[in-house]
């Protein structure tokens, strides 16, 4: 492409039949002098619905005759090819497992069309000019390790039948290209998987139910992954993850203000902040799980834009935890109170208390909602899967705000015993002679934003009544 272009083209991205293959138009104004173009520009072509790849390397293959021949390769990361000088015919083959592998996509490119390559997909491409330049942007660097997870395919392969311009036969085609296998031998390239960290408690448990379906799922509870031990994110592989989600924490309120602290800063603050920089480095959206902790109660309801006021140490920590998960370009905080899902938790004590007739004093002036970690689960799946906006999003159960006495109250009722055998009591008067850390008064979280992707969660007391239900069974 040389000499004046007097009218270029404006900058635009298409779909094609691959998922995820894109095709840029990009402007090329020229002149006597010969032509200039923004190859990459992200600004404008994140916003056109480019994905925002944060590519690391540029490379380029200059090939000095008509006719020369490369792939078919699917890398295990995205990128964007293009052509800085003459003309090539690309092809490209989707060998990723689903439904779509094997389908293809052939089109010209000159240096005023560039194509995205997401992960997976075969590219290839034959010169169709003397001394052409192809370049390419990728967003992880080359190394031994990572061509190992290359797969490839026969530039020759009957089933996809490429129409290449220049006969095979007469084409320029390393000896390597050359045996790569048919399609039928080819092993499709496994979508990256998603990590759940903490998945022996509450919530855990709950995503391993949620997810139970899917086999690209990865659970590590405390023993395969420790984040007591920072250095413990060190060892995983995470160019095979695309998500990561976060339900581990130091969680013993209490204990952080005094023997505690230590590790609930390893916990909650320090290794939380290693996982977002691997986040931000390979390309990961991070889910983390928050509390209502972050705030002093001192507001009625409580939005996920609120600035942070943490009474104690649990809640400095969650809040310092909170700030570096919003580095990860892409990250969901999910902050949620009062959680009750398996294992011990407020409920099961007020039912056990019920069923041995004993008679509680329960705090009667904090004031929140219960939060089920199916719920959570449910929340976080929506999320991810929906594609709903990155951010801050509150999640608790529907329903009215209630005191912890409240919530015994019925919990009493529920496994058939009088709500007057619970008595409300201050909080100061039930730590009273006690050491204890402090906590929000008010925890009522607002949910109009998470309500706004689509997600609303089950009412509290449809939940509490269906769980007690469950502790009755196992009775």
């Amino acid at each position: 492409m040389s000499g004046s272009v007097p009218d270029p083209k404006p900058l635009s991205i298409s779909e094609t039949p691959i998922p995820g293959l894109l095709v840029c138009e990009l402007p090329v104004m020229g002149d006597n002098r010969g032509w200039f173009k923004e190859n990459w520009q992200r600004e404008k072509m994140v916003a056109l619905g480019l994905p925002d790849f944060n590519p690391v390397q540029n490379n380029v293959s200059f090939n000095t005759k008509k006719g020369a021949t490369r792939g078919i390769h699917a890398e295990p990361w995205d990128k964007y090819v293009s052509v800085a000088s003459g003309r090539i015919f690309g092809a490209w083959v989707d060998l990723r497992e689903g439904s779509t592998f094997g389908r293809t996509y052939f089109t010209e490119l000159d240096p005023s069309r560039a194509v995205f390559v997401p992960r997976g997909v075969g590219n290839a491409f034959q010169t169709l000019e003397d001394s052409t330049a192809y370049t390419y942007l990728v967003n992880d660097h080359w190394s031994a390790d990572a061509q190992s997870r290359y797969v490839f395919l026969n530039l020759a392969d009957e089933t996809v039948s490429v129409p290449w311009p220049v006969d095979l036969a007469d084409a320029e085609i390393s000896a390597k290209d050359r045996e790569h296998p048919r399609l039928a031998d080819v092993p499709p390239m496994p979508p990256r998987r998603t990590l759940v960290l903490g998945a022996n408690g509450q919530v855990g448990t709950a995503l391993r139910e949620a997810l139970a379906s899917r086999a690209d799922v990865d659970f590590a509870g405390r023993k395969e992954l420790d984040l007591a031990d920072p250095a413990s994110l060190g060892r995983v592989d995470w160019k095979n993850y695309s998500v990561v989600i976060n339900a581990a924490a130091y969680t013993a309120v209490d204990a952080a203000e005094e023997s505690g602290r230590s590790d609930a800063w390893r916990i909650n603050a320090a290794s939380v902040a290693e996982l977002a920089r691997l986040a931000r480095e390979n390309d990961l959206t991070v889910v983390h799980i928050s509390t209502d902790y972050v705030f002093d109660g001192s507001r009625e309801v409580h939005t996920e834009d609120e600035p942070f006021s943490p009474l104690g140490v649990y809640g400095q920590t969650k809040a310092a935890g909170d700030l570096a998960v919003a580095t990860a370009p892409r990250h969901y905080i999910l902050r949620t109170s009062w959680v009750i899902g398996n294992g011990q938790n407020f409920v099961r004590t007020m039912a056990n208390l019920a069923g041995r007739d004993i008679t509680p004093n329960v705090v009667d002036d904090q004031i929140g909602r219960l939060t089920f970690a199916e719920d959570i689960a449910a929340a976080i799946v929506h999320l991810l899967d929906s594609g709903a906006p990155y951010g801050t999003y509150n999640v608790s159960n529907e329903g009215p705000a209630q005191s912890w006495a409240d919530i015994a109250r019925d919990v009493f009722t529920l496994m058939g015993k009088h709500a007057a055998s619970v008595t409300g009591v201050s909080t100061a008067e039930y730590f009273a002679g006690r050491e204890a850390a402090p906590r929000p008064l008010n925890s009522q979280l607002d949910l109009s934003r998470l309500r706004a992707t689509g997600f609303t969660p089950a009412p509290a007391q449809e939940r509490l009544a269906r769980y007690v239900a469950t502790l009755e069974t196992a009775k």
